[in-house]
């Protein structure tokens, strides 16, 4: 079973690394996360990091599932938004996006546990 709050703390380690290797780059990627994603515009925050976990969830990617769930949690998101957003991704993108979807609920489970 995959360990969603140790692949984020991992996650964040590796980045915090890559911006000591390449920092302009990690800067510049930075600025753009928060210029897309961190404050409402016509989207809320709220709704930005539900795609962007779609998108996570899309791409098959531990790494950013991990990332932007502990955003969504953050943000509100519950249970049953979440479970609407993976029907999303399982509509669009059909046998993996089931198996990362099945994967984003139990690291929901898993953040939700760890927050107590």
């Amino acid at each position: 079973m995959k360990n969603y709050p140790e692949i984020g703390k991992n996650f964040m380690a590796g980045s915090k690394e890559l911006a000591k290797a390449e920092p302009e780059t990690m800067k510049a990627f930075k600025s753009l996360m928060i210029a897309t994603s961190a404050k409402d515009g016509a989207l809320s925050h709220k709704t930005k990091e539900m795609i962007a976990l779609a998108l996570g969830i899309a791409a098959r990617c531990d790494g950013c599932i991990a990332h932007h769930l502990h955003e969504c949690i953050e943000a509100g998101v519950t249970r049953e938004e979440l479970v609407e957003v993976i029907g999303v991704c399982q509509l669009m993108g059909g046998g993996p996006s089931t198996v990362f979807g099945a994967d984003a609920l139990m690291a929901y489970d898993q953040f939700m546990a760890e927050k107590g």
